[in-house]
């Protein structure tokens, strides 16, 4: 994908591109796998890093689309978003993995693959993301960002491991996966 369409791709609002996502390949240095589970972020919502307004911490959130937002959550794990129109975001949390499977699990310590992306902490650990690679273009080396022209059944709920606005059902998933970071309730 060019950067023209990259940038069309991303400079939407965040609950349009966050299901868009589901299936389309992510890449770190030649490591990563398909997108299976994402959550949508926007400034208007208490739950994201934008509400507040721009700081050094979240400032690629107010840059350009298709750049990523990487940050460290409960000063632990490394999560990675991708930045859309309006200072709104999609969180990826969870990939399966495709490329680069031994690296992943020499990384995580885990042998189970399914437990190697399970989650943003894990999928980052797992792909050697880092802040250093907070406001970086999706269109550039390290990252390889191949979209899915083919979406798969969908599952949607509300997002976790937030505690404002958790009702909102921004939370989307490839249905029955068995690489999501927790499974999505039956309606």
């Amino acid at each position: 994908m060019d950067n023209q369409s990259l940038l069309q791709f991303f400079d939407r609002e965040a609950t349009l591109v966050a299901p868009a996502l589901l299936g389309s390949t992510l890449l770190v240095n030649g490591i990563g796998g398909l997108i299976v589970e994402t959550e949508a972020y926007h400034p208007q919502d208490p739950a994201s890093h934008s509400f507040r307004g721009p700081t050094p911490r979240n400032a690629a959130m107010f840059g350009p689309p298709a750049r990523v937002y990487v940050y460290r959550s409960y000063g632990i794990h490394w999560c990675i978003n991708f930045v859309c129109s309006h200072a709104s975001a999609v969180l990826i949390r969870a990939i399966e993995p495709t490329e680069g499977i031994e690296t992943m699990r020499e990384r995580r310590g885990v042998e189970d693959i399914r437990q190697l992306c399970s989650g943003p902490g894990k999928l980052c650990e797992a792909m050697g993301v880092t802040r250093d690679l907070d406001g970086h273009a999706l269109a550039l080396p390290p990252f390889s960002f191949t979209p899915n022209p083919d979406p798969p059944k969908i599952a949607i709920g509300p997002r976790i491991g937030i505690t404002k606005a958790v009702e909102k059902p921004w939370r989307f998933g490839v249905a029955d996966s068995p690489f999501l970071s927790r499974k999505f309730a039956r309606e």
